[in-house]
C-alpha cells in the first residue's frame, strides 16, 4: 500500500466546535494540575486536517483531540520546551520512523502529534533549498514529517559591501604577493645563507694546498642540508611545530599572530635546503675531480658515485620545479621518492668507500673508528631511520565506502582514532602513488571519514570502483587550517569538495566562524548527513548553489562575511587558482588570509 500524505492543516478557527470522529487517533494533552481539560467544548481547541488517500479520494480527518485543553490554553503560549516537558516528542527528539500505511494508531498518534502542535504554534521553522519542506522517502519507507532539514541554500547577496581599495602601489603589491611571498623568503634566506658560506669557505682556501676547503667538511654541509631538507618534512616535525606554533595566545598582537599562521610555508626551508645540499655536492664533486686528475687520489669507484650522486640530485631539484610537477604529478612524486632512497644508499656506500680510503693511509685508524667519527655517518644515520619509520607503519586497513552520489564518495575508516585537523595519505598501490586527504572524525570518536570528489583519474576510479581496502602509511599530519585556532573568529572559504577540509576542524576543533560554501548542488552531490554536518558548524552558512546562480564573486562574499562577522582572518580551501585569488584578494586589503600552496 501507498504511504499516507502528509497532513495538510485547515482553518484552526474553522474547527473549534468539530466532534472527532478519529477516537484512535485522540490523545490528550496533559495540562496542569489546576486545569481541567474539557474535549469538545467551545473553550477547547481543535486542529482539523486534511489527507490525500492514494486512490485520490479526499478524507477529513478531524483529530481535533490531539490538542486539548481549557478556555485558559492558548496556541500562542504553547512552545516546544512545553510540549517536550508533557511527554511529546518534538522535532530535535523525534527519530525517524516509518510512515507506512502498516503503522498502528499508536505509532501516527506518537509521531503526527508533536507535529501538529509545532505547526499550529510556529515552532522551529525550517528552511530549504527548494524552499517547502517535504516529506523525504528512503527506500520503501517515508521520512516523517517532524525529520526535516535545516540547512539554506540560497543566492548571494544582491547588496555587497564596496571592497576596499588596494594597498601599496600596484607593482610593488603584484611583486610582494606573487613573487616574494613567506615560502620565497624562506627559499631565499635558506639558499642565500648557503651561498654566503660557500663563498666565504672558498676565498678563506684559496692559497690552500690541495686548492680548496676540506673535503669532508664540504661533504658534512651538504649532508646537513639533506637532513635540514628532510626533517622539515617529516610527519613528526610537522605536527610538532604545528602544535607550538598553535599555541599562540590571543592577546598576542594580531600582527604577531598572523605571521605565525604562516607556518604552512615551511616547504620553502624544504626546497632551500635541498637546491643548496645540490650545490654545495657539487663543489664536493669538482674538487674530488680535480684531485682525481692531479693523482692526489686513485679510486674511480669513488668518483662514479659521485657522479651519479650528481645527477640524482639534479633530477630531484629539476622534477621538482612547479612547472615540471604539475605537468605530470605521477612522475614528479616516484622521482622525488626512488631517486631520494637511491641517493640514501649511495651516499652510504661513498662514506664506506672514502673511509676505507683513509683507513688505508699509513698511521691511519681502523675502517670502524674512522667511519664513526664521520660526522656524515651520524647525518646519514638519521636521514636513514626517519626514511625508513613510515614505511614500517605501513598497513592496509578495512574501508568503508558511501557513495553520495556520481561524483562524490565518502570513506569511512575504523581502524584509529584520529585527532584535530589531520589529514592522512592512502594508496591502492603504495609504490606507486599517494593522495592525501582531510580526515573527519565521527561523532563518536572511534572512526573517521574522508571526502573524496572527481579531480582526476585516481579519484574518478575510487568513485566508480570503490575499493574496500586502503594502504596507509606514516601518522596523520596537521594541515593548514589548524592554525584558525590562534584566530578569535574567522571566514572559512571553500568550493566543491574543500568542505571536507573545513569539517575536519569544525567537528574536531569547533570556533567561532561564518562559512561560505559555493559548489553545485550541494544537496545533491553531497547528500543530507554532509548538509547536516555543515549546518552544525554554521547554522548561518551561505551555501551557493552554482547550479541555480551561477559562480559568485567569492572575494566579494568572504570580504562580506569578514566584516559582517567582526573576523580576524580568511581561511580558503579551494582549487589553487581560487585560493591564490581569495588569498590576494584579502592581503592586498590588509585582511589575513591563508590557503594551500602547491608545495604545503
Amino acid at each position: 500500500m501507498a504511504p499516507p500524505a502528509r497532513p495538510q492543516p485547515l482553518d484552526l478557527s474553522k474547527a473549534s466546535n468539530t466532534s472527532s470522529t478519529s477516537p484512535s487517533l485522540a490523545t490528550t494533552l496533559e495540562s496542569p494540575a489546576d486545569c481541567t481539560p474539557s474535549p469538545g467544548t467551545p473553550g477547547s481547541y481543535h486542529t482539523v486536517y486534511q489527507t490525500t488517500s492514494a486512490d485520490g479520494e479526499n478524507i477529513k480527518n478531524d483529530l481535533s483531540d490531539l490538542i486539548v485543553t481549557n478556555a485558559s490554553f492558548r496556541p500562542g503560549t504553547m512552545t516546544t520546551a512545553k510540549a517536550s516537558s508533557l511527554g511529546y516528542p518534538t522535532e530535535n527528539t523525534f527519530e525517524d520512523q516509518s510512515m507506512t500505511s502498516s503503522a498502528s494508531s499508536d505509532d501516527l498518534e506518537k509521531g503526527l502529534a508533536p507535529v501538529l502542535i509545532q505547526n499550529q504554534i510556529g515552532a522551529n521553522e525550517i528552511e530549504k533549498s527548494d524552499m517547502v519542506s517535504t516529506v523525504r522517502a528512503r527506500g520503501h519507507h517515508t521520512a516523517n514529517p517532524a525529520h526535516m532539514s535545516n540547512w539554506r541554500i540560497s543566492g548571494p547577496p544582491e547588496n555587497l559591501p564596496k571592497l576596499p581599495v588596494k594597498r601599496e602601489w600596484r607593482i610593488w603589491r603584484g611583486i610582494r604577493h606573487n613573487y616574494v611571498t613567506v615560502y620565497q623568503r624562506l627559499f631565499a634566506i635558506c639558499f642565500a645563507a648557503n651561498m654566503i658560506g660557500l663563498v666565504v669557505l672558498l676565498a678563506t682556501n684559496r692559497h690552500s694546498k690541495p686548492w680548496g676547503p676540506d673535503r669532508g667538511w664540504v661533504a658534512t654541509v651538504a649532508a646537513a642540508n639533506v637532513l635540514a631538507a628532510f626533517l622539515i618534512r617529516q610527519e613528526n616535525v610537522i605536527n610538532t611545530l604545528y602544535s607550538i606554533c598553535c599555541a599562540t595566545p590571543w592577546w598576542f598582537p594580531l600582527r604577531l599572530r598572523r605571521m605565525i599562521a604562516k607556518l604552512y610555508h615551511f616547504g620553502g626551508v624544504h626546497s632551500g635546503c635541498a637546491v643548496s645540499a645540490t650545490a654545495w655536492f657539487i663543489l664536493f664533486t669538482a674538487l674530488i675531480t680535480k684531485d682525481y686528475a692531479s693523482g692526489e687520489h686513485d679510486q674511480p669507484g669513488v668518483m662514479a658515485i659521485t657522479y651519479l650522486l650528481v645527477a640524482l640530485f639534479l633530477s630531484i631539484c629539476f622534477f621538482a620545479v612547479p612547472q615540471f610537477r604539475f605537468v605530470s604529478h605521477n612522475v614528479f612524486e616516484a622521482v622525488h621518492r626512488f631517486a631520494g632512497w637511491i641517493s640514501v644508499a649511495l651516499f652510504w656506500v661513498l662514506v664506506l668507500l672514502v673511509s676505507k680510503a683513509k683507513s688505508e693511509l699509513p698511521g691511519a685508524e681502523s675502517l670502524g673508528i674512522t667511519v664513526v667519527k664521520s660526522a656524515v655517518f651520524w647525518i646519514l644515520l638519521v636521514i636513514t631511520f626517519f626514511t625508513i619509520l613510515p614505511w614500517l607503519r605501513l598497513r592496509k586497513v578495512e574501508a568503508f565506502p558511501e557513495m553520495l552520489s556520481n561524483h562524490v564518495i565518502r570513506i569511512h575508516f575504523k581502524y584509529m582514532k584520529i585527532g584535530a585537523i589531520l589529514g592522512i595519505r592512502i594508496s591502492d598501490n603504495p609504490l606507486k602513488e599517494w593522495h592525501a586527504f582531510a580526515s573527519i572524525p565521527a561523532p563518536d570518536g572511534q572512526s573517521f571519514s574522508l571526502i573524496v570528489s572527481d579531480a582526476g583519474d585516481w579519484t574518478k576510479k575510487q568513485i566508480q570502483q570503490p575499493s574496500r581496502a586502503y594502504w596507509v602509511r606514516g601518522i596523520p599530519i596537521t594541515g593548514v587550517l589548524r592554525m584558525a585556532i590562534v584566530f578569535r573568529r574567522v571566514v572559512l572559504v571553500t568550493t566543491g569538495s574543500g568542505i571536507g577540509p573545513i569539517l575536519s576542524m569544525l567537528v574536531s576543533h569547533p570556533l567561532p566562524c561564518r562559512l561560505l560554501w559555493s559548489t553545485p548542488d550541494p544537496e545533491k552531490t553531497y547528500g543530507e548527513s554532509i548538509m547536516e554536518s555543515v549546518c552544525k558548524a554554521d547554522p548561518d552558512a551561505m551555501i551557493i548553489n552554482t547550479r541555480a546562480f551561477g559562480r559568485p564573486d567569492m572575494v566579494a562574499l568572504a570580504y562580506h562575511l569578514y566584516v559582517q562577522s567582526n573576523a580576524e582572518a580568511v581561511f580558503c580551501i579551494s582549487n589553487p587558482k581560487l585560493t591564490r585569488k581569495i588569498v590576494y584578494g584579502m592581503e592586498s586589503r590588509g585582511i589575513p588570509a591563508y590557503g594551500p600552496i602547491w608545495d604545503s
